[in-house]
């Protein structure tokens, strides 16, 4: 919501300084965003006059002109090509000033040649004065402007739009009507809200209104204009302060709708008359109907979207945005105008469906007053008969089920409950007569407050409190420390915490990342494969955002790719969140932690080196990390598939039997796809089995001596590690205490397509030393074993 600080005051004038209004208005909630001057600083330009227009001798493009100030002519080359003998516009004269910002040094206006006549002075365009983004042409002053008068001034250019961040609750502030009656209450100053006009009725002439989703649309009204004269302009004042509030000028119907919306925060819409077929209904949408709407664009109307219609089509998705063809165009000369109160439930929700976000539909999702609309439409008429005239009927009005009035009882020891402060109770009733509230009954202990149409987000007691709350002023409240029992959560020790793991690979140099949930779904497919079952959301933010992701992997690619195109070539990456898959007809959420490295194994440094990382510094990162649980079950890497991974560089995690997720090296096409300059290597594992935590067992310590042998086999090159080890394991008895492999050689020496494998094998007995004889016998269980299994040979 932008506003003008000007139109505030026609209001309420809060009589302090910007800055002090911008902090009370974001301490009471309406966060103030920024400040935005409604033009450019300057000085010395004033209301001119074109006296005179002739050809430039030497330029076809420009013209020589004699432009009055009220006391004095001047000569000004001007190469605009709306400057014409009585035209009215900005004039800068020599010596003045235009700032483009308030740092940058100024623009001055000196006397100077252009081809080869002389100029004192610049005509100016809104462009120039900081009053538009481009401009065609000068600004055309009203034919009334004061010639002389400095333009500042007459276009009250002293002044400063604010743009505030609204919460959802607050749908109220969404017209300069609630904003007053806030800025009223927060400095304490009566608000002038002027009761409007009744139009006189000049023609008899209605249209019939049928609201069949009375729960949907509570309130319809409907009037006939006709003869209305769309070669007429909005007043330059309308246009201005839509401009200010941040919106453009189209034509004066579209202006009268919009500044009705800025001003009372109630949504307009206007109906070409002679393109109505029959009465009005409201009613929702049925099967395969279709509307082409203001913009263009074509939607299949789904189900349960609440529509405006003639006797024959849809003209209109209600409280989102009107049909094409019932448009008001330039050849228009009768209108019905629209002004209704739809329910939040029945508009939420329906704009973004169909990829929009329409200023009434924001209105309408927040709440509308549903009091407002008979002086919404009266003041729409008004302005639109001393617009462009006409002849205006009578209001006709249908009713659905209007919402109830709702009282909500405050009891004055409940401030002290939960403030912390004991708040006078005139101050109270105060506070709450100006917030719009309306004293029902009153007691020594409590009061009845029967709640405003236009606050929908008040229905309990504590709704009242925090109004009070905020009006008083937080900053004012007590600091006092809680009074409610607490305890502390307990943590089992079978599980490692999320913090540990995300400090550990914080130590280990990789950096956490917060990725959206919500993914592009081309992108989806390109990562996760084309048979991936994504879950859609009805109401995306975004069409990049319309999936939710089965894997964290899509969005630590899509950062990977942005901080590579910003000249990041080594990154070391990870995210711990939930992915959405589905499993039949059920959701399926799981916590994961995932994570990628890329580039240069070591930062840049003199002394190391420039070696790039690969899959075994990704499967070392990933063992220390599992190692944190201590687990009794040895971690194993066996050859496994994942649809982002390189089918022969993925491996699947395991502890014992149980599969802990997948690492391996970026599928080839996903690399080139994205344009990856180096190899990129993930891991995603499941959180809740990475948790999961070996308790500490004591046992005593031998004291006899540990009995080590080497043993070499040669083996088929095929067989993976895990295999090997697994199979010694099972031969090698229970005393075993370590196992590992020190050596792999391939060369002339080998056999092709084999490899020789040395094993270290460590025993080590409780209660007495293993002989050499017990030794010998495990370690031939072991070669027959690895021969009967894999065929392999003992190394001489």
């Amino acid at each position: 919501m932008i506003f003008s600080v000007e139109w505030l005051k026609e209001f309420v004038d809060p009589e302090m300084e910007l800055q002090s209004l911008a902090e009370e208005l974001t301490m009471a909630g309406l966060e103030v965003d920024g400040l935005i001057p409604v033009a450019n600083n300057c000085t010395g330009i004033v209301v001119g006059e074109v006296t005179s227009v002739v050809k430039h001798p030497d330029a076809d493009k420009l013209s020589l002109c004699k432009v009055s100030d009220g006391e004095n002519s001047f000569q000004v080359v001007c190469g605009a090509a709306n400057v014409r003998e009585g035209l009215k516009a900005p004039f800068a004269k020599v010596g003045a000033e235009i700032y483009s910002t308030e740092d940058e040094k100024p623009f001055k206006i000196k006397t100077a040649k252009i081809r080869g006549t002389e100029s004192n002075g610049m005509l100016c365009s809104a462009e120039e004065l900081g009053m538009a983004e481009a401009s065609e042409g000068l600004m055309e002053l009203p034919e009334d402007a004061p010639v002389g008068e400095d333009v500042r001034c007459y276009l009250n250019l002293n002044d400063t739009s604010i743009e505030l961040d609204l919460t959802p609750n607050r749908g109220d502030c969404l017209g300069m009507l609630g904003l007053a009656r806030e800025v009223g209450v927060l400095c304490r100053k009566d608000v002038l809200i002027e009761e409007p006009v009744r139009v006189a009725v000049t023609i008899d002439e209605e249209l019939p209104i049928e609201i069949t989703a009375v729960d949907a649309c509570p309130r319809y009204l409907g009037r006939v204009i006709r003869n209305i004269n769309l070669n007429s302009e909005s007043p330059g004042w309308m246009q201005e302060k839509l401009r200010r509030s941040g919106v453009r000028s189209i034509d004066p119907i579209v202006d009268v709708t919009n500044f009705v919306l800025m001003e009372l925060g109630q949504p307009m819409h206007a109906f070409d008359y002679e393109k109505l077929e029959g009465g009005i209904g409201v009613r929702f949408s049925e099967p395969n109907e279709k509307l082409v709407l203001l913009d263009g664009k074509e939607v299949e109307l789904t189900s349960r979207t609440l529509l405006i219609t003639d006797a024959k089509q849809p003209v209109a998705i209600a409280g989102v945005m009107g049909g094409l063809k019932t448009s008001v165009t330039k050849q228009t000369q009768h209108v019905f105008l629209e002004c209704a109160f739809f329910s939040q439930l029945a508009i939420s929700g329906k704009a973004r469906s169909y990829g929009m976000h329409t200023d009434a539909s924001h209105r309408y999702e927040r709440g509308v007053d549903y009091q407002l609309q008979h002086r919404a439409m009266e003041r729409a008429t008004n302005l639109m008969l001393e617009i462009v005239g006409g002849e205006a009927g009578p209001i006709t009005e249908a009713l659905g089920n209007l919402p109830e009035p709702r009282t909500v009882t405050l009891k004055f020891a409940s401030i002290l409950k939960f403030l912390g402060i004991d708040i006078e109770k005139a101050e109270v009733l105060d506070i709450l007569k100006r917030l719009g509230f309306h004293l029902v009954q009153q007691t020594a202990d409590e009061l009845s407050i029967e709640v405003p149409s236009y606050r929908f987000d008040i229905s309990i007691e504590a709704d009242l409190i925090e109004e009070l709350a905020r009006i008083y002023g937080y900053n004012k409240l007590p600091q006092t420390a809680g009074l409610a029992s607490q305890s502390l959560k307990s943590l089992p020790e079978s599980q490692l915490s999320l913090s540990r793991l995300q400090h550990q690979l914080v130590a280990l140099g990789y950096q956490e990342v917060i990725t959206y949930s919500f993914i592009d779904p081309g992108h989806c497919k390109l990562v996760m494969g084309e048979e991936v079952d994504v879950i859609s959301l009805q109401n995306p933010i975004s069409q990049e955002m319309s999936v939710m992701r089965p894997s964290i992997i899509p969005g630590l690619l899509s950062t990977l790719s942005y901080n590579e195109n910003r000249q990041q070539d080594r990154l070391r990456l990870f995210e711990t969140g939930l992915v959405f898959q589905k499993e039949g007809d059920e959701t399926v959420q799981s916590t994961m932690i995932s994570g990628l490295i890329f580039g240069k194994r070591n930062p840049d440094n003199w002394s190391n080196n420039k070696e790039l990382s690969d899959f075994y510094d990704l499967k070392g990162d990933i063992e220390n990390l599992l190692g944190l649980a201590g687990g009794s079950e040895p971690i194993s890497f066996l050859a496994g598939n994942h649809p982002s991974f390189h089918s022969g560089q993925c491996a699947a995690v395991k502890s014992g039997k149980h599969q802990l997720g997948h690492i391996g090296a970026l599928q080839p096409v996903i690399h080139r796809e994205m344009g990856f300059n180096g190899p990129v290597f993930l891991f995603e594992l499941y959180l809740e089995a990475v948790q999961s935590k070996q308790l500490p067992r004591i046992e005593k310590l031998s004291k006899f001596p540990e009995v080590s042998r080497d043993l070499a086999v040669v083996i088929e090159e095929s067989i993976c590690s895990d295999d090997i080890l697994s199979t010694v394991r099972e031969e090698a008895g229970e005393f075993l205490s370590y196992l590992r492999i020190f050596d792999v050689y391939q060369g002339d020496a080998i056999a092709k397509n084999k490899k020789s494998i040395a094993l270290g094998l460590t025993w080590q007995h409780p209660s007495r030393t293993l002989s050499d004889e017990e030794v010998n016998i495990i370690i031939s269980s072991c070669v027959n074993a690895l021969q009967d299994k894999f065929n392999a040979n003992l190394r001489n």
